[in-house]
């Protein structure tokens, strides 16, 4: 029997709704023992009550190794590197894994037969295109003649039921997803909207079965007969819904003009979500560049002076401030750190209403003792929904506002910096609720909208809208929103600046709203949002209607 390492023969079967590919992955090799053992001496007998430090560390370094790719260099560590190169080239690449994740274990690590050290290990194989294969296994380790460890050699380590009688086989099934349309069933194709290219096939396979599926099967070497499946992969479609299209509550039209807008940041990575301000469903959302994560709903960010508009809620809420009440305006503001304006501005015997169109931030912070720690953190979440756990219909990052550990950090939190933490469909969600006073859950697909309720919030009083709309519309007339001052409705906004880090550009942010629909943008380091966002916005509400249908 050939000790080299060998693919299966494809096992083929008639696929339900596609094409089946079948990649196959095996391996022959006799197990042999490898290096001798110390005797007299067993790998806890070293006067303390674990496993020899040496040992555990050859451990993780062989796991270290495989999972990031070096295999000449973690089958070096074993006592047949010839043939363990061999198979664990076989084994990842037969069965399509990349970057595997090799944890060994805190505690189980055990003494075996004939003085191997067993030391348990947890496998995470992602199997490319499918998802994530995870097992349990045991690393056998063997104390050398001349010193030090190596992972004793055998088929078992790499999976417990890896064999010289028994392999894996990778079985693909290709089905082809439904189709994915807008509000008004106009189909959504990837080459049309390439910012919806990551979501329009989770979105088909979540609704309908559709999208790749596949299994990892244990197969005996001799007869290619399946054993056992290890694993399975993605959901079988329902005959009922297989053939139905999948509708979002997107809008052709919107996103056309999303995508379009996005080339306004000038090749930064920015992000636009547009959403209805009466119920919540998301009408557009763009990312630039359009590949790759999706940060318009998943990424985490400081939302930086945007965040002045639940700030202004929480002061208004509670009486602390009203519009028209002298909040001075200095250029600096010493609270643990320095804090100060963009382009260190300063606005003597400013009003609040001053303070928020101009985005003053040592006004702001001036006034956090007006707020109990926790408040802003609880206003955030009861009035606008951030924190609590969203029903998108998309994978979703629903916002943070932790309770400030000290005063430097709750001044930061008072302009949206600090561990504060948004996104765009967050900042455009918040939007829609500062305007009109009532939390709706965003959503993509039309099981999320019937979802809206697992989120619990409170509205707005009316006095406090008012105030919040007069507030943003007077930045667009008179303060740092200007850019969108020309255009046709009543367009309210706030713009905001959030530092990163000292060696990168602030990232540009900025918010809107007009009708029905409230708008946010995020264009990392842009600088300054009305000079980086407010373009992107502005392309945006060109090209659309005043009001969506």
């Amino acid at each position: 029997m050939s000790d080299a390492p060998h693919l299966a023969p494809p096992r083929r079967r008639a696929p339900r709704n596609g094409v089946r590919a079948v990649a196959a992955v095996g391996v022959v090799l006799a197990i042999a023992a490898g290096g001798s053992y110390a005797a007299g001496f067993g790998p806890f007998a070293r006067g303390d009550d674990g496993p020899d430090p040496a040992a555990m560390k050859q451990a993780r370094a062989f796991l270290a190794d495989w999972a990031a790719g070096r295999l000449p260099s973690a089958a070096g560590r074993t006592t047949e590197p010839g043939k363990a190169q061999e198979v664990l080239q076989s084994f990842t690449a037969g069965l399509d894994i990349e970057q595997p994740k090799l944890t060994a274990a805190d505690d189980g690590t055990q003494e075996e037969a004939d003085g191997v050290l067993g030391v348990p290990f947890t496998a995470r194989m992602p199997v490319t295109g499918l998802g994530t294969w995870t097992y349990e296994s045991r690393l056998p380790l063997r104390e050398q003649e001349g010193g030090g460890w190596k992972v004793d050699w055998r088929l078992s380590l790499v999976h417990p039921r890896l064999s010289d009688t028994e392999k894996f086989r990778l079985e693909r099934e290709e089905s082809t997803p439904p189709k994915v349309t807008d509000r008004e069933g106009v189909s959504l194709v990837d080459d049309a909207y390439p910012s919806l290219a990551p979501l329009l096939g989770r979105l088909a396979g979540d609704a309908g079965g559709g999208g790749p599926r596949g299994a990892v099967e244990l197969v005996d070497r001799a007869s290619g007969e399946t054993v056992r499946t290890e694993a399975s992969f993605g959901k079988k479609p329902d005959p009922a819904t297989a053939d139905r299209p999948v509708r979002t509550t997107l809008d052709a039209t919107w996103q056309s003009a999303a995508e379009k807008a996005l080339a306004q940041a000038d090749g930064k990575n920015a992000s636009l979500v547009a959403l209805r301000v009466d119920d919540g469903e998301v009408l557009a959302l763009a990312n630039s560049p359009s590949s790759g994560f999706n940060r318009a709903a998943s990424g985490t960010y400081a939302p930086g002076s945007t965040w002045k508009i639940v700030t202004s809620s929480a002061l208004l809420l509670k009486g602390a401030v009203a519009p028209d009440d002298v909040v001075d305006c200095p250029k600096y503001l010493t609270v643990g750190k320095e804090f100060h304006n963009v382009e260190t501005s300063e606005h003597p015997g400013a009003t609040f209403r001053k303070d928020f169109t101009e985005s003053c931030n040592t006004a702001f912070i001036g006034l956090r003792g007006k707020l109990d720690d926790g408040e802003l953190g609880e206003v955030a979440r009861t009035y606008f929904g951030v924190g609590q756990e969203w029903h998108a219909g998309i994978p979703t990052y629903d916002g943070s506002v932790p309770v400030p550990r000290d005063e430097t950090e709750k001044a930061a939190s008072m302009i949206g910096q600090g561990r504060v933490q948004a996104n765009p469909l967050i900042m455009a969600s918040v939007t829609a609720t500062a305007v009109s006073g009532e939390f709706h859950q965003p959503s993509v697909t039309a099981d999320a909208a019937r979802d809206a309720d697992a989120v619990r919030t409170e509205p707005l009083p009316g006095k406090v809208v008012a105030q919040l709309r007069a507030l943003m519309r007077a930045t667009v007339t008179d303060g740092t929103a200007r850019v969108l001052a020309d255009l046709p409705g009543e367009v309210g906004a706030k713009t905001g600046t959030a530092e990163v880090s000292d060696d990168q550009d602030n990232n540009g942010w900025l918010v809107a709203h007009r009708g029905n629909v409230a708008v946010a943008v995020v264009v990392e380091e842009g600088v300054t949002g009305g000079g980086s966002a407010g373009p992107v916005v502005h392309g945006l509400l060109s090209a659309v209607p005043e009001d969506p249908s």
